[in-house]
């Protein structure tokens, strides 16, 4: 029996993501890790925290032994300090995310896991990067992706993602809400096996608007398209206010929660999954999945970095690429 390799990319090396990637071997998922990065960081990391891992360079015909990690060796531009920012290596950070889409596409590689990486860094180094979901679509030329964040029991997916609040509801609009649903209704099929998905949808404004007396959003534009959609057949309700919606009653038999914006839908999600919640990627033609959290530079080299949500991305990643290939 084949076992599926996962590339997991390291993202920002002075952040967690290494320090958390040297907590796979102790998981025993079914599957090999590859981790994607600079081995003389990680071997520096581990030493730092007082982590007896085992590190093997990768080789795609040969399985490491039991408890070892294994690592396809990108050097940093630079030498890297735990908790110091350095625009040098904004490049080696983008290299990981390339040569993992490339394994992903030639079939190397059954999914992509993303450890955090720092997007004002990479900005800093004159890289127009606003974040991983983005930054995959215009790669592989998919014409649009939606994030989506899973944990605590919920799906949470999003109709815009890293845009200043002020410009939010000018980018609401009745294809971009069609075209959103229908590629989550897509991958709840196709990457985790929901016959006939049940999607909620929030309003974009207060009370969902409240009958037009706080915006005009619901009526003109959410509610036309919700009702085109469901007389295309998806199973698709809403739009229900935010503050109401997001309870035990409400959420029964829903598979996915559409949210018109970013902080609209996730900090319900993340205060019921912080530390064990998936970021997820839908719309592409492979399984890419992360963190839930930030780069979260304090806790780099301390110990004190929490691998929970690493290990779920890698079991979801794992669940969805084998319903994928169904």
């Amino acid at each position: 029996m084949t076992v599926p390799i996962l590339a997991v990319t390291s993202g920002e090396p002075a952040g967690i993501g290494p320090d958390i990637c040297l907590d796979l071997p102790e998981a025993d998922l079914p599957c090999r890790c590859v981790v994607l990065g600079d081995k003389t960081l990680l071997q520096a990391r581990a030493q730092a925290l007082g982590k007896s891992v085992q590190l093997q360079d990768y080789d795609a015909a040969r399985a490491p032994a039991a408890g070892v990690l294994e690592v396809l060796h990108i050097p940093l531009r630079t030498p890297c300090e735990a908790g110091r920012l350095s625009t040098e290596n904004a490049p080696y950070v983008l290299q990981l995310l390339d040569r993992a889409y490339e394994g992903v596409q030639a079939g190397e590689f059954a999914a992509l896991v993303t450890a955090p990486l720092h997007k004002g860094i990479l900005n800093d180094a004159g890289i127009a990067f606003t974040g991983h979901t983005e930054y995959l679509a215009e790669k592989s030329g998919t014409g649009q992706v939606v994030m989506m964040l899973a944990g605590g029991g919920l799906r949470v997916a999003l109709a815009t993602t890293h845009l200043p609040l002020k410009d939010i509801a000018a980018a609401i609009n009745r294809p971009l809400i069609e075209s959103v649903a229908t590629i989550l209704a897509q991958d709840l099929r196709s990457k985790f096996g929901v016959k006939n998905p049940n999607i909620l949808v929030t309003g974009l404004n207060p009370h969902a608007g409240e009958g037009g007396h706080l915006g005009h959003e619901e009526i003109d534009i959410i509610i036309p398209a919700l009702e085109a959609l469901r007389a295309g057949g998806m199973n698709i309700q809403g739009p229900y206010p935010a503050d109401t919606l997001f309870q035990p009653f409400m959420l029964q038999g829903a598979d996915a929660v559409l949210a018109m914006y970013l902080d609209h839908g996730l900090p319900v999600l993340k205060y019921a999954s912080f530390g064990k919640g998936v970021n997820i990627t839908l719309g592409l033609l492979y399984v890419r999945t992360s963190v839930d959290d930030g780069t979260a530079l304090t806790p780099a080299d301390s110990g004190k970095a929490d691998s929970g949500s690493l290990i779920v991305a890698v079991d979801t990643a794992l669940a969805m690429a084998q319903h994928h290939r169904a």
